[in-house]
C-alpha cells in the first residue's frame, strides 16, 4: 500500500482546504502527496486524500487526470504538482 492508503486527513480550522484526488498504486499521485506534504511545513492548509476508484463518478470525472489537486473548490493541477506554485496559489488566499 503506497502513499495514498488513507482516504481522508483532515485538519480543523479556518485555513484552505486542498483536495487530493488520486488512486492507489499511482507513482504520480504518491509523489504530488509527497509536494502536498512538504508544502505543510511552509503554509497551513487541510488536505483531503479522495481515492477516485471508490467511487464511481469520481472515477469516470478524474480516472484519466489523476492525481487532480483542488484548492478552495477550484481546480489547481493535474499530473504534477509543482510545490513553489501550489504555496503561490495558497498565499493569493490568505
Amino acid at each position: 500500500m503506497g502513499l495514498f492508503g488513507r482516504k481522508k486527513e483532515k485538519t480543523q480550522g479556518p485555513v484552505p482546504h486542498v483536495v487530493l484526488y488520486g488512486r492507489q498504486d499511482c507513482c504520480l499521485c504518491d509523489e504530488a502527496q509527497l509536494e502536498i506534504e512538504k508544502a505543510q511545513e511552509s503554509a497551513s492548509f487541510s488536505l483531503e486524500k479522495i481515492d477516485v476508484d471508490t467511487d464511481p463518478e469520481l472515477a469516470a470525472k478524474y480516472g484519466h487526470e489523476v492525481p487532480v489537486v483542488e484548492i478552495e473548490g477550484r481546480k489547481a493541477f493535474k499530473f504534477q504538482v509543482s510545490r513553489s506554485k501550489f504555496l503561490q496559489l495558497l498565499r493569493r488566499l490568505s
